[in-house]
């Protein structure tokens, strides 16, 4: 889990900008970067490119319009990672199944890799990391299995969110106005994963607190009391998918740690130490962007009328609503590989065991590959985004996001058909966690 140490390394150095007298422009950055504005201008450190910067925060297109357009491809000797911002990179990049994932490959210098990964010794990586980092052999050892368990229930699971969805509906007090964060987009991904894991319904707040607690994880600046909340979640969680893994085999239910239990028993080497890390890595990556994807998508509809419009006249819109609001507003800013080999991206020589940095949200609004990217229109030519990353590591969860927010999103307004923002000129709250783009609130009047 990251902590306040481990970005110490993200604060800016004083350096001269890559187009300064010095060492070679070819060896930092991409040709493109080559213009006498690239002097007066330094380039952003990785630290400028997240909420934590709060002119990024408020409108992070700002800075990677202009990244993109000056240094599609350029070193940040302060991560120690090649940032990476045009849409042609970043999808290949994403989708070569040759890069490494496990911070373990990177070098030393590799800062925002390695520091955000703490790799003990003695253990088998594959029992201290999930599927997220996991490379070859260990990765599809894992992940197979538990996709091919997890996507069937994805498949017959629409009822149930459908009824997770009504009830969360039913319990908002819309007499006056509320918190649709609180009230809405934080239950639903959180008692839909619950349900296909298969928690009791009795313990559904207690697991919904251990949820939110282990996502502080996440957050590098948490105050002690949110570490407190987050150490104790972690052993809660621990101890409950220990108990619940071995009470699943003994008495299997209709639930997804059943079907692993199953699947184990049938010879699938995968043991309960990595059930547990990766079970806990669906809980805590499905129910943060998720429930960011179902904010960011109210909150673009409401801001665009046309198009909420639109898909008031056409419900089979949804799909499309869904995948612009993706492309327009991820819910992930950034995701990463290691060099496996020696290469050159965008003109800029790299070597074995650099890391990159790929920007998913500059990629998804890159003119050269959508028109008028800045543009939300949910009637777009269908392009593929890159905000579930793409290659041997896409987001194993898009599956039930997508479907969460098909059936969270029409029903909203169905439900409310006056729903309006409690005050339009308000400014939005955004979260300061780094790398991710979510609302703190949304307050909304019906």
């Amino acid at each position: 889990m990251a902590s306040v140490e481990s970005f110490a390394f993200l604060k800016p150095r004083n350096r001269r900008s890559p187009g300064a007298s010095g060492a070679g422009m070819a060896d930092n950055v991409s040709p493109a970067a080559e213009s006498p504005a690239m002097t007066q201008t330094p380039l952003p450190s990785i630290l400028q490119l997240t909420p934590l910067n709060p002119s990024y925060r408020a409108d992070p297109h700002v800075a990677l319009d202009d990244l993109r357009a000056r240094c599609p491809v350029y070193r940040d000797e302060t991560a120690g990672s090649f940032i990476l911002t045009r849409y042609e990179d970043v999808r290949a990049m994403v989708s070569d199944r040759t890069l490494w994932r496990d911070p373990i490959h990177a070098e030393p210098a590799a800062r925002i890799s390695r520091g955000l990964d703490a790799i003990p010794e003695g253990v088998p990586r594959s029992e201290a990391a999930s599927i997220l980092t996991l490379d070859d052999p260990d990765h599809a050892r894992i992940r197979q299995p538990l996709t091919q368990a997890f996507y069937a229930r994805v498949a017959r699971f629409r009822p149930e969110v459908e009824r997770i969805v009504d009830e969360a509906l039913d319990r908002i007090d819309s007499a006056k106005p509320f918190d649709l964060m609180d009230t809405f987009c934080v239950p639903v991904p959180i008692d839909a994963i619950a349900s296909i894991l298969g928690v009791d319904h009795a313990r559904l707040a207690e697991f919904r607190d251990w949820s939110e607690g282990l996502i502080q994880g996440l957050n590098p600046f948490r105050t002690p009391e949110q570490t407190t909340h987050m150490e104790r979640s972690s052993e809660a969680l621990i101890d409950y998918f220990v108990r619940t893994i071995a009470e699943r085999r003994a008495e299997p239910r209709d639930d997804l740690i059943s079907d692993m239990t199953r699947l184990q028993g049938e010879g699938v080497p995968i043991n309960d130490v990595e059930l547990r890390i990766n079970l806990t890595a669906l809980l805590v990556g499905g129910n943060l962007t998720t429930t960011d994807l179902i904010g960011n998508g109210v909150r673009l509809l409401l801001l665009n009328p046309d198009e909420l419009a639109k898909l008031k006249a056409d419900p089979g819109l949804i799909a499309q609503v869904v995948e612009e609001t993706l492309r327009y507003e991820p819910p992930v800013d950034a995701t990463g590989r290691i060099a496996s080999r020696d290469m050159e991206v965008g003109g800029c020589p790299v070597k074995t065991s650099q890391a990159f940095t790929f920007f998913l949200r500059a990629a998804n609004r890159d003119p050269e590959r959508f028109e008028n990217p800045h543009d939300f229109d949910v009637t777009r030519a269908r392009i593929p985004h890159v905000a579930f990353g793409g290659g041997a590591h896409i987001c194993i969860g898009a599956p039930l996001a997508r479907l969460e927010a098909q059936v969270a999103i029409p029903k909203l307004f169905d439900r409310f058909p006056q729903l309006r923002l409690a005050d339009p000129a308000a400014e939005p709250i955004w979260r300061t966690l780094p790398f991710f783009r979510g609302l703190e609130r949304l307050d909304l009047a019906a």
